[in-house]
Order: structure tokens, then sequence, then C-alpha cells
């Protein structure tokens, strides 16, 4: 995320939140009051759905926002999914209503919120279509290319995925259980798609994984097929 934006948002009034792993930084249907700016560690975003399933829907590093959703809405706000300290994290909180009057004040600051409340809601519109779509196989693929995009190194054995993902979570970004997803990732190891290095995946066939979702290079390499 743009740096300049960054430094613009944390010189505000705000306050500093330390998190402890696992910690909920807000749950959904929680009052929202705050827009807060992670300055170290990661976040997880996650939806909880009645059937007792979770849905990851982002991962959040140093230098990216969260609680965009709820920011200019009248009325009672609340925040809309559940956000989560994946490792110790620090955020920095914003209230809204002194958020609000800067923004409106600054043209540019305002557009370039307004895109990333766009970009976010077309990320999560593309996961909900992609596992409608291609199913929940075609869900956990679309994952690892999301991954890939995000938190990719190239390497001579494939694109190595900087950010260390147990079973559980990769399932839930497919929405699938984990028994599910360890058949999937071994049927993918199998044919020579995926390899682990420690605990990091390897895509070692990145154009195979595309080809197999019959998806074109121009849609996976934009702005909404990252994790992010």
């Amino acid at each position: 995320m743009d740096s300049e934006l960054i430094n613009q948002l944390l010189a505000l009034p705000g306050e500093t939140i330390k998190l402890s792993k696992g910690e909920f930084l807000f749950r959904e249907g929680d009052k929202a009051e705050y827009f807060y700016i992670v300055t170290s560690g990661r976040m997880s975003i996650k939806k909880f759905e009645a059937s007792g399933h979770t849905f990851a829907l982002r991962l959040i590093g140093k230098d990216n926002v969260l609680g965009e959703v709820p920011l200019f809405e009248d009325g009672k706000r609340t925040y809309v999914f559940n956000a989560i300290a994946r490792e110790p994290a620090t955020v920095y909180a914003i209230r809204y209503d002194v958020l609000e009057p800067y923004v409106e004040g600054d043209s540019k600051l305002l557009m370039t919120l307004m895109h990333i409340m766009t970009l976010h809601m077309r990320r999560q519109e593309s996961k909900y279509r992609d596992l409608i779509l291609y199913g929940k196989k075609g869900a956990f693929y679309t994952t690892l290319i999301r991954l890939a995009n995000s938190y990719g190194v190239k390497r001579e054995d494939g694109i190595f995925i900087d950010v260390a993902l147990t079973n559980q979570e990769l399932a839930e970004f497919a929405a699938t259980s984990r028994e599910s997803l360890n058949r999937m990732l071994s049927e993918l190891r199998k044919l020579g798609y995926v390899a682990y290095d420690k605990h990091h995946i390897v895509i070692c066939n990145f154009d195979g994984l595309v080809e197999l979702l019959d998806l074109d290079s121009e849609s996976v390499s934009s702005e909404s097929y990252n994790i992010e």
C-alpha cells in the first residue's frame, strides 16, 4: 500500500493496540467506531457461517488497513467480519469521527480510500464467485494463485509462498474441511504442481494450476486475485 497514504493516516490522532496471537480486534456485529492500520504482524479476516464453517477472506500485513467497510456509513455502524491476530500484532486505531472530517477535506485521500474499499469488495466478491463457479477444489486452487500473487517469491523450483500457513488455514480460505483440503493438497503434490519447503508451500507449476481452472493470464494477474 502507498507509504505516503499510510504515513498520512498515522499522523492523525489515534491509539496503538497490541494483540496476542488469536486475539480478536473486533467481531462481526460489534459496534464499529475505529479504522485500523496494521503496523506489525498479520491479521486474519474471517466470516463465521451459521453452519459452523469458517471462511477466511483476507490476510492483512504491515501497512495495510482494515475496518474500512463502515466508513462513511450513516446510523448504527457494525463490523461485518471478524478480525483476528494471526500472530502477535500491533494496529493503530483512528476513530471514524476523527478520520472522516479529515478525509472530506482532502479529495486525493478520499479517492484513495474509496479505491481501497472498492478493491477489498472486489476481492471478496471474486472469492465467493470462484467458490460458486469452481467448487471447493477450484476455490483451493485460486487460493494458491492469490497467495502466489501476494506472497510469492520466484525461485528455480517454482514460486515460494513466503508465509507459513497451516492446512486448517488453507481449508478456511477454500471454505472446506481440513480433511478435504488434505486430499486436494496430496493430489496436487502427486501431480507435481506443489511441494513443501518446511512449512511453506512451493507452487512448482503455476501455469498448470491456472490451466486447471481455465483462467486467462490477465485475470490471474489482476488486483482481485490477491489475498491481502
